[in-house]
């Protein structure tokens, strides 16, 4: 009898290419100089996997896409180092004609993402959203240039032509964890890391709760934010700002456009203050949920919507106190937001026929897509009761706004509740 050996898995001949290349270090660095474009992600995958630093730094310098994302590969708390000469490699300018395919990299993604590929698929600008992270955000550098350019965001486009200047930038994605712990992050943490940027564009502490902080660390993270030029999206969830709101405003840029203040505490004077800011009339995305903003008087809102009409495009006020009779006074501020695409105002106290006149209102904004409504007390056999909702009401109502759109011609206006 013949003894059965184990069998080990055959890779395939690019597989068992790379694991021979990456077993030379130096010789794989020479190779990135000659190694066709289709054979860069092949490579990618393995190196990173087994931690080849240099040869990761390497590849970021002459990464011949337009974009490079770590995707559905494991990161774990060890894997810094990893990450940091990913980053080395964007600080290495490349020689002159060092390779045959000069660096087209203008997005690295340093976050993990299970829907991500490393480099993203086929899309033009023209598809209205990407739902890849080259399309984070409205302004980055990438989409930015692929309205101008008409190109595409692998870099399979024909013409090799496309230069790439010293002076051309590269946005970076990370993802940020002051320890394991978010929720006893620190103010303090935050500043040491914000001090070393220059050029953030985003900035985002949502999941961090500071309702305890000490002056001198408001002060400072002021300070911070004060020197953040290119600042254009700011999430403060949860960061208590009850009449601070001013301090803050006064050292943002004038045009940032995203302003995340849920579960900030904002008083009657902060919307008043922010209503008078520089910011207002540049704003495009704005989140105010949970906070009880129309507890006083709803003008300091009123007059905010006017000065941000042209330029709104998100607004969201779920849980902020609002009735029937503040959302009947701004129904005519709210249809001059000619801007507007999302509405938001869930969990809030408004009957069906205010609901009806807002429809009414709302249906000339050509803009808006989506309108998200709080349901209707009258679908609860007993208020605002967990467990109370009567379903059959409920549907009632969706069909009833459904047939109005319908009779306006505006079956494209989505309007939807929160799940419950």
């Amino acid at each position: 009898m013949f003894k059965k050996m184990d069998q080990k898995p055959t890779g395939t001949l690019l597989e068992l290419a790379a694991e021979s290349l990456l077993s030379n270090e130096l010789a794989a660095i020479h190779a990135l100089d000659e190694l066709p474009r289709d054979l860069f992600v092949p490579l990618f995958i393995p190196a990173f996997v087994g931690r080849h630093k240099e040869i990761l730094k390497a590849m970021v310098r002459v990464w011949p896409f337009r974009c490079l994302h770590i995707g559905t590969l494991s990161v774990q708390g060890s894997d810094c180092d990893i990450l940091e000469a990913m980053i080395d490699g964007l600080q290495l300018l490349p020689a002159q004609n060092s390779s045959s395919w000069p660096p087209k990299l203008r997005l690295l993604d340093l976050r993990q993402d299970l829907d991500c590929k490393i480099i993203c698929s086929d899309i033009r600008t023209t598809f209205p959203t990407c739902f890849q992270s080259c399309a984070y955000s409205q302004n980055s550098t990438l989409r930015t240039e692929e309205a101008q350019h008409s190109v595409r965001c692998t870099g399979f486009d024909s013409s090799e032509s496309e230069p790439h200047s010293a002076l051309e930038t590269v946005e970076l994605l990370v993802d940020l964890s002051l320890d394991g712990t978010v929720d006893l992050g620190h103010l303090r943490d935050v500043n040491t890391l914000v001090a070393q940027t220059a050029h953030l564009y985003s900035l985002r502490l949502s999941n961090i709760r500071f309702t305890c902080f000490e002056r001198r660390d408001f002060q400072a993270f002021l300070h911070c934010l004060e020197k953040l030029d290119s600042l254009q999206e700011l999430d403060l969830s949860a960061l208590y700002l009850r009449d601070r709101l001013h301090r803050l405003l006064r050292v943002l840029p004038p045009q940032i456009e995203t302003l995340n203040l849920s579960f900030c505490g904002l008083s009657y004077k902060d919307i008043t203050i922010l209503s008078q800011s520089s910011q207002a009339t540049h704003l495009k995305q704005l989140n105010l949920n949970h906070n009880q903003v129309f507890s006083e008087a709803y003008e300091p809102f009123q007059t905010l919507l006017q000065r941000a009409s042209g330029t709104l495009k998100h607004l969201e006020i779920n849980n902020c106190l609002l009735t029937d009779s503040t959302l009947s006074a701004l129904l005519p501020a709210l249809s001059h937001c000619s801007c507007l695409r999302v509405l938001s105002f869930a969990f809030n106290t408004i009957t069906m026929p205010v609901l009806t006149s807002l429809l009414q209102h709302l249906t000339s904004l050509m803009e808006l897509k989506h309108v998200i409504y709080p349901i209707p007390p009258h679908c609860y056999r007993e208020w605002d009761v967990p467990g109370s909702l009567d379903r059959q009401r409920l549907a009632e109502v969706q069909a009833q706004l459904k047939a109005m759109l319908h009779a306006v011609q505006r079956d494209d206006m989505l309007w939807t509740t929160h799940s419950v």
